[in-house]
C-alpha cells in the first residue's frame, strides 16, 4: 500500500515558530547574511521542523486513526536536501513490513518508508517509521 499526502507550504512563520519553540535559533535559520555565506546560499528551514510537519501531513491520511497505539521509532532517517521558505512539502508513505506482536495477538507492527518531497519532486528527507497498531487476532 502506498499513499501521498496533500501539500503544505513552509512559511516564515513556521521557521520562527519552530525556532522559538525548540530553542534552535542558529543563524543558518535566522540570519540571511550569515546563511548566504554557507553552502545553502540562504536561510533554510530546520530539519527537525520538516520532520514534525511530515508527521502532521502523514497523520492527515487518516489510516491510523482509531488503530494506532504507539509510535515506536524512526530508523535510517536521512536529511538529503534543504527545505526553504516557500517550499511546498508532501509525504509519500509505503508499507514495507507488517508483523503480528509475538506477545499480544490483538496488536501488530507496521513499518512504512516515508519520503518528504518538495514541489519539484526532490526528496528532502526519508527513512522508516514503526507504529504499533491494533489488529484482529486470527
Amino acid at each position: 500500500m502506498r499513499w501521498k499526502t496533500r501539500g503544505r507550504t513552509i512559511t516564515e512563520a513556521d521557521l520562527v515558530t519552530f525556532g522559538t519553540w525548540s530553542g534552535d535559533m542558529h543563524p543558518l535559520h535566522t540570519d540571511e547574511e550569515y546563511a548566504r555565506q554557507t553552502q545553502f546560499g540562504g536561510r533554510i528551514f530546520h530539519g527537525p521542523g520538516a520532520l514534525a510537519i511530515a508527521f502532521g501531513l502523514e497523520m492527515s491520511l487518516g489510516w491510523k486513526l482509531g488503530s494506532a497505539i504507539a509510535f515506536l521509532g524512526i530508523r535510517e532517517w536521512n536529511l538529503l536536501a534543504p527545505v526553504r521558505m516557500g517550499d511546498t512539502l508532501h509525504v509519500t508513505e509505503e508499507v514495507v513490513e507488517l508483523r503480528p506482536s509475538s506477545s499480544k495477538p490483538d496488536r501488530g507492527v507496521v513499518i512504512t518508508k516515508i519520503q518528504v518531497l518538495n514541489q519539484d519532486g526532490v526528496v528532502c528527507q526519508e527513512g522508516f517509521w514503526s507504529v504499533l497498531l491494533t489488529r484482529q487476532a486470527k
